[in-house]
């Protein structure tokens, strides 16, 4: 399997995969409509991602919503790594079409073209995303391990943030979410990304094809947009630091994520791409380790060494989960999977490299202006 497609290869994770897959070897073929809302509006000049890879891949400008875009790209393609996605929560609350016609139509058009038409695709590869478990795995005394649903508006405007399970009396215990825990997301993007990951692992073995899907946890680094407003806690926090103006930390500040470095991320694909055991399987792709919102927040002014002021606002976001870290105990049982990069150290590279960017237009308030506006943020 030597000719790759990346579908969104353009993107922060596809563009890093595109160039490391180069360094082994492989032709890329890179499938991406090129979003302004991550590439700005002049890619060729506004986009790093899609600067890096432009001239090393054969790049088809195009969406995976059409049949044309598909068509072309899959063609002498021998297997597809599929990242193309439209991302973000609590965008996805309010741009459900949009949402949901990329991801889960896009993914249906192309398991479509590959049951109806001739190829010479072996193996697919899905991203999937720690979004679709919503809250994380809890132990009970009580009840053993759990699964909380939803936290209520009710219970997040009284102040009191944490997972309920209906009968405990006990606080419960966060502990790593496996991949076989229950499967019940919290926001559109997250139901796009179960659909996206059950039609793969599904379709895929009915013609011939190897699926693989992996459930990436907070993936960041450099490169990754710092214009975005609507994904990726570390991006927003370092524009708003670099044009000093304050940080509002949701809730109490003691919500947790499991935040994995590019390059872990990336040879985990990889390792998805190339190894036999990775066929059938969903992995979660993360270090292990919850780290909260707060210590995110601290060491970002730290590392620029520009003193702005952080807000414990109690402010929230309807469809946000509380916390969630990764099991990652099958990736490396089958993939050989060991991630290299500790937060402290992989935080320590992002900030070096957003100190030598142009400090971006901070789009922060209107993106909340923009949830306010549909309901979703108190």
């Amino acid at each position: 399997m030597k000719n790759i497609l990346i579908s969104g290869g353009a993107g922060f994770i596809g563009s890093n995969v595109a160039l490391k897959l180069i360094t082994k070897g492989y032709h890329v073929t890179v499938l991406d409509n090129l979003s302004p809302q991550i590439h700005g509006d002049n890619p060729a000049k506004t986009s790093p991602l899609y600067q890096s890879i432009a001239d090393k891949v054969t790049f088809i400008r195009g969406s995976v919503t059409c049949r044309h875009d598909w068509e072309k790209a899959i063609d002498g393609t021998d297997a597809i790594i599929h990242l193309a996605a439209e991302t973000g929560t609590g965008q996805s609350m309010y741009e459900i079409q949009k949402y949901t016609d990329t991801n889960i139509g896009g993914t249906a058009l192309l398991l479509d073209l590959l049951t109806n038409t001739k190829h010479r695709v072996k193996k697919v590869v899905v991203a999937a995303s720690r979004a679709i478990y919503g809250e994380g795995r809890y132990w009970s005394e009580e009840y053993g391990y759990v699964y909380p649903l939803s936290r209520t508006e009710e219970c997040m405007a009284r102040g009191d943030y944490e997972c309920k399970y209906a009968g405990c009396t006990q606080p419960l215990k966060l502990v790593a979410t496996t991949e076989d825990s229950k499967i019940h997301p919290t926001s559109v993007y997250g139901i796009t990304k179960q659909v996206q990951e059950q039609l793969v692992l599904t379709v895929c073995p009915t013609i011939g094809v190897a699926p693989v899907a992996f459930r990436y946890q907070n993936v960041y680094g450099p490169g990754q947009s710092l214009s975005n407003p609507y994904t990726g806690i570390l991006s927003i926090f370092s524009t708003r630091i670099k044009n000093h103006n304050g940080l509002n930390i949701f809730e109490d500040g003691k919500e947790t994520r499991d935040f994995v470095y590019i390059e872990d991320v990336v040879d985990a694909t990889i390792l998805g791409l190339e190894k036999d055991t990775a066929n059938g399987h969903t992995f979660n792709v993360g270090t292990g380790v919850a780290t909260d919102v707060l210590t995110v927040a601290n060491t970002l002014i730290k590392k620029y060494g520009i003193d702005v002021p952080v807000t414990i606002s109690g402010n929230y976001r309807l469809g946000d989960i509380r916390h969630n870290y990764a099991d990652i105990t099958l990736a490396k049982t089958l993939l050989n999977f060991e991630p290299k990069w500790t937060f402290d150290v992989g935080i320590e590279q992002f900030a070096k490299w957003v100190d030598n960017q142009d400090i971006q237009e901070d789009k922060y308030e209107a993106s909340i202006e923009e949830m306010k506006h549909k309901g979703l943020y108190k």
